[in-house]
């Protein structure tokens, strides 16, 4: 299983990044999808999700409004488009893919990608 990130960037305050996802080793479609953030000296802490048939999202309220995840079930890919992008918003940002089997959840993480914004 693979899950690779990348879109990271350094970027001025105002600026704009998409991040992407490629997934493979497992049945894309069948997993709802998400980006987590983790700053430095703080938990990860869920940025943006999308069900497995991209019908349903769900945004934390900080990026409501300037965050838009999407996905690509034919690529296997999933996004993370970041407009008018703060200094707050400084992390690496992780793909996170999981579904529930009849007895366990199944998840796997990317390896990050740094996104760094300048005042």
């Amino acid at each position: 299983v693979h899950l690779v990130e990348s879109g990271g960037g350094l970027v001025q305050s105002g600026g704009s990044l998409r991040l992407s996802c490629a997934a493979s080793g497992f049945t894309f479609s069948s997993y709802a999808m998400s980006w987590y953030r983790q700053a430095p000296g703080k938990e990860r802490e869920l940025v943006a999700g999308i069900s497995s048939d991209g019908g349903s999202t769900n945004y934390a309220d900080s990026v409501k409004g300037r965050f838009t995840i999407s996905r690509d079930n034919a690529k296997n890919t999933v996004s993370l488009q970041m407009n008018s992008l703060k200094p707050e918003d400084t992390a690496v940002y992780y793909c996170y893919a999981a579904t529930t089997g009849w007895t366990r959840v199944y998840s796997y993480w990317g390896q990050g990608t740094q996104v760094t914004v300048s005042s």
